[in-house]
């Protein structure tokens, strides 16, 4: 069982669904901790607990706002990103996009609970890729 960073509690990490926190991608590896989830804790300023699916539009968007998630960077050990991956994404960044109009689709089984924080539940199910 997975430790939950966000509460700092032996149990497993929660969904935005209130379920277990499902993977979100491990190719390409992310998460904050690089191990495939979108587990989140007090180190993760940036709350990098949206699991979303790259788009054309939100990688434009996201260059756009200064932030090249297509370039990679190993030094970071970030791949770059394409269309079709799946990377935890920070959730203001998330609800940044969805405001502008170009979210891309989001993993419910596989976002974080502490996404609810930032963005509300009928946006992210709006987008959901695992309910359509």
């Amino acid at each position: 069982m997975p430790f939950d960073h966000a509460s700092g509690s032996g149990g497993p990490a929660l969904n935005v669904l209130g379920g277990p926190l499902a993977d979100c991608s491990h190719d390409p590896k992310t998460g904050f901790y690089r191990d495939g989830c979108c587990h989140t804790g007090p180190e993760d300023r940036g709350v990098h607990t949206v699991c979303a699916v790259m788009s054309d539009d939100f990688l434009k968007f996201s260059m756009s706002r200064g932030n090249d998630l297509s370039t990679p960077r190993p030094e970071y050990d970030f791949p770059g990103l394409k269309p079709g991956d799946r990377w935890c994404l920070c959730a203001a960044r998330w609800r940044e996009a969805y405001e502008a109009g170009c979210a891309p689709q989001v993993i419910l089984a596989a976002t974080h609970a502490r996404t609810l924080a930032v963005a509300r539940l009928e946006a992210l199910a709006a987008h959901a890729a695992d309910r359509h």
